[in-house]
């Protein structure tokens, strides 16, 4: 049987404390990382919105480095956005550069209604290499 590993960034934010989650969890050879926001270190939203997505890739490179991986090892993106509508061409924009050549990993974009008190939030599954 497979054991459940917790996983932290070396920066480990307040929010994880706050709301008792792991930042990701290893489990054989994928990492399943929570969902990264644009959290400053004490677990306050960063206001302006580019910068509050740019902030969460961030928290997203650094619990993926904790588990050994880096964005290239991502096969499944799912983020979650308060406007859509409004925000997809400033999260495109930041998804293209650091995803900017194929293969992409697969992604489904979710519209809600409320992130407590952030926009933009992703979560990925990554596979573990030399697992």
């Amino acid at each position: 049987m497979n054991s459940r590993n917790a996983v932290f960034p070396t920066n480990r934010h307040a929010l994880y404390e706050t709301h008792g989650y792991s930042a990701a969890i290893a489990s054989g050879d994928l990492l399943f990382v929570s969902g990264q926001v644009g959290s400053r270190s004490d677990g306050s939203p960063e206001p302006d919105f580019a910068e509050q997505v740019c902030l969460a890739f961030s928290n997203l490179e650094a619990t993926l480095a904790a588990g050994g991986c880096t964005l290239d090892d991502i096969v499944d993106v799912t983020t979650f956005h308060t406007d859509p509508e409004n925000q997809f061409e400033t999260v495109m924009a930041v998804k293209g550069r650091i995803f900017s050549e194929p293969p992409y990993p697969n992604w489904t974009a979710i519209g809600v209604n409320w992130l407590a008190g952030f926009d933009f939030e992703i979560k990925v599954i990554a596979r573990i290499p030399d697992w």
